[in-house]
């Protein structure tokens, strides 16, 4: 069975970090690209950021590039998602999934308020 288990979400300050981790298990996680997503209330998901299966190419939204950083750790089935210079719009609910898209998991809450 495929499961994501975000983590690492919270409150935080404008100008401030937060690293948010998802475990994945129930598949072939070395061999998957993976991306990171994020949802605002009532809206549609929007991709973040992704990261190539051996962890050697990654890609941004412009509106996170220079801020945020995609890494993973293929032998604990891990990607990461280091956010730093964090904005009030970075506010959401924060995803991750495979490139050949699973069922998702529920995510983790990012607030970024002063």
């Amino acid at each position: 069975q495929v499961q994501f288990l975000e983590s690492g979400g919270g409150l935080v300050q404008p100008g401030g970090s937060l690293r948010l981790s998802c475990a994945a298990s129930g598949f072939i996680f070395s061999s998957s690209g993976m991306n990171w997503f994020r949802q605002y209330p009532g809206k549609e998901r929007k991709w973040v950021a992704s990261i190539t299966s051996s962890g050697d190419n990654t890609n941004y939204a412009d509106s996170v590039k220079d801020r945020f950083t995609i890494s993973r750790d293929n032998a604990k089935s891990t990607v990461f998602l280091q956010m730093n210079s964090l904005k009030p719009d970075d506010t959401a609910v924060y995803y991750c999934n495979s490139w050949t898209q699973r069922p998702w998991g529920q995510g983790t809450q990012v607030t970024v308020s002063s």
